[in-house]
């Protein structure tokens, strides 16, 4: 999946939690943004306006990876 950078303002306690959870998972915080508002938008029901809810969840390790090995070629 293709990646584009936007700029989002988050709460101290929100950014906080979030690189501690993408350093536990080994993660940019990027990615683990990524997929943590991937999973909620799916939670929430937002991925039955674009398919299949259930493929859209289990695409999110594969979509993971890629996003990690992007981060990572270019520094």
């Amino acid at each position: 999946m293709a990646t584009r950078k936007v700029t989002f303002s988050l709460d101290e306690t929100a950014l906080s939690l979030a690189e501690a959870a993408a350093q536990r998972a080994g993660l940019s915080t990027s990615a683990w943004l990524s997929a943590a508002a991937r999973r909620e938008a799916v939670r929430q029901g937002a991925g039955d306006r674009w398919g299949d809810p259930a493929a859209e969840a289990a695409g999110d390790d594969t979509d993971q990876a890629a996003a990690e090995a992007e981060v990572r070629a270019t520094g």
